[in-house]
């Protein structure tokens, strides 16, 4: 006897239509979000620089690696441009939040930077003026960012910092350290914020090396634990190719099981010429005669 097909009850027809729904809603979001996240990587390749500065002994190498949840990108960036006196300019830094406006805000700072410092030749004030700036756009967000600017006639790295992690530095003779330079708050977080500048004779063969927190830290892994096992690395690869240095400090992100944007930037140099180079006089609490590095 051939079994009898029972009818489909109304309610089980409408569960199925539902389902039927939910499925083709699932589909189109998972497509959303892939668009979403293409929109998001495409922004941040863009706004990377296609190429970084260099001179006779300073050579540069970075790396950026995304962050590893979806939508969470493009809020790290690093940058590097010649300004028209001839220094080289260096920014590295991490915009609040992550997604489409995230990387849309990183844009914006990197730009107002090198704006500003192709009329400023004072990193502190630079990011004082991309800080205010930034406010007046009244975006909501906040950016950290170390500034750089590299003079090839004294051989002399100033640096300020607006709440963003320390640099690290190291030389080929195994002299090393972490550059807790005097800093300040986030751009975008109070207006007529004063930035400190601290100033470094590079007189030692050596790099170096700049990085974001997506680096340093991850699940179980604190800041402090990133950044000696970044210094290990750059005092070991001190006189190495700055790509390959790069490269390595990269994996330290790896090892901290990061979940976040990272960034790196190399400064692989030389020695300075030999013989005293008279530095500019600092307004009080502007900064230091830097240590080499």
């Amino acid at each position: 006897m051939t079994p009898r097909r029972h009818p489909r009850s109304a309610s089980a027809d409408d569960l199925l239509t539902t389902l039927g729904r939910l499925t083709a809603q699932a589909r189109e979001g998972a497509e959303f979000h892939r668009a979403r996240v293409e929109l998001a990587e495409a922004l941040q390749r863009e706004m990377l620089p296609a190429s970084l500065p260099a001179l006779p002994g300073l050579r540069i190498a970075a790396r950026y690696q995304p962050a590893r949840r979806g939508l969470d990108i493009g809020g790290d960036w690093y940058d590097g441009f010649r300004l028209p006196q001839g220094a080289l300019a260096f920014s590295i830094g991490d915009v609040q939040g992550h997604d489409v406006e995230a990387a849309a805000f990183m844009g914006q700072v990197r730009i107002a930077l090198r704006a500003v410092a192709t009329a400023v030749d004072d990193p502190g004030e630079v990011l004082s003026r991309v800080n205010d700036l930034l406010l007046s756009v009244n975006r909501g967000l906040f950016a950290t960012c170390s500034f750089f600017l590299f003079d090839p006639d004294s051989w002399e790295l100033q640096s300020a910092r607006a709440g963003h992690v320390p640099a690290v530095w190291a030389t080929v003779d195994g002299d090393h350290g972490i550059a807790e330079d005097q800093g300040a708050l986030p751009l975008g977080m109070l207006p007529g914020a004063g930035y400190p500048v601290t100033r470094h004779r590079l007189t030692r063969a050596g790099a170096w090396v700049l990085v974001t927190d997506g680096i340093l830290e991850g699940p179980g892994f604190p800041l402090e634990a990133g950044l000696a096992a970044v210094s290990r690395v750059v005092r070991e690869g001190a006189g190495a190719d700055p790509e390959d240095l790069a490269a390595e400090v990269m994996k330290v992100a790896d090892s901290t099981g990061h979940l976040d944007d990272a960034a790196v930037l190399v400064l692989r140099h030389d020695a300075a010429a030999p013989g005293p180079v008279p530095l500019p006089e600092g307004r009080p609490g502007e900064g230091r005669a830097g240590h080499t590095g």
